[in-house]
């Protein structure tokens, strides 16, 4: 068994997992588990043989619990790490990858910002408040992260610009995070549905130019003042 390397869920008692199949293992003698948190130590350590992978689902998010492998395997490879890490050379490479980083992000949040404006499409007497609003979307949505829809690579920059523009509004232009909402499936889903048409509508004005009062329209109110 310990041959095998394999992704696991918390066993019923300590030093045990259990297995997809519903089987409780027992942890070697000789494991230790390595926490999560170390990306770079943890590759490493699997790719030097089995390890268990263990995992636990709360909702729809997978957490990570940490890796159970050879003890003498995990000391060795970090020690190895640690003194790689010590060197020069790695310091300068690290410092590369963050202004490199930093440089992507900066480039994204420019790129995103554009397509929300985009997406918003507001006439010219409101295009201030369209650049507010964007400000505002692309500061919430964009951090690394955060989790938000913005973050994700799997669907069009200008399909994140519109989930977020929506999810925002959502949150600062209804009454969404007070609504009691019945823990029934699918209850959810069709009420931020409901509110996205709101929140569509409430852009249409803008987008035709339509005269609107600020002191008593959504938008502009939780955008702030100009």
């Amino acid at each position: 068994m310990p041959t095998e390397t394999r992704i696991v869920a918390p066993g019923p008692h300590d030093r045990t997992v259990r297995t997809a199949a519903g089987e409780v293992l027992s942890v070697p003698a000789d494991w230790q588990v390595l926490p999560p948190g170390d990306a770079g130590l943890t590759r490493r350590v699997k790719a030097a043989g089995p390890t268990w992978t263990v995992q636990q689902k709360k909702g729809r998010k997978v957490f990570s619990l940490g890796v159970w492998a050879p003890a003498d395997r995990i000391a060795r490879l970090t020690a190895e790490l640690e003194a790689e890490r010590a060197t020069e050379s790695y310091a300068k490479r690290r410092a590369s990858d963050v202004v490199r980083r930093e440089r992507k992000q900066s480039v994204y949040v420019e790129d995103f910002r554009g397509a929300v404006l985009a997406f918003l499409a507001f006439a010219p007497e409101h295009l201030e408040l369209a650049e507010r609003l964007a400000d505002a979307v692309t500061l919430h949505a964009t951090p690394v992260g955060s989790g938000t829809v913005a973050r994700t690579e799997r669907i069009p920059i200008e399909r994140r610009a519109e989930a977020a523009v929506i999810a925002w509004l959502r949150h600062q232009t209804t009454t969404y995070d007070d609504m009691p909402i019945p823990r029934v499936k699918g209850k959810r889903r069709e009420v931020r549905a409901q509110l996205a048409e709101q929140s569509r509508s409430l852009l249409k004005k803008y987008r035709a130019g339509l005269p609107v009062d600020p002191a008593t329209c959504p938008l502009h109110m939780a955008c702030g003042p100009s």
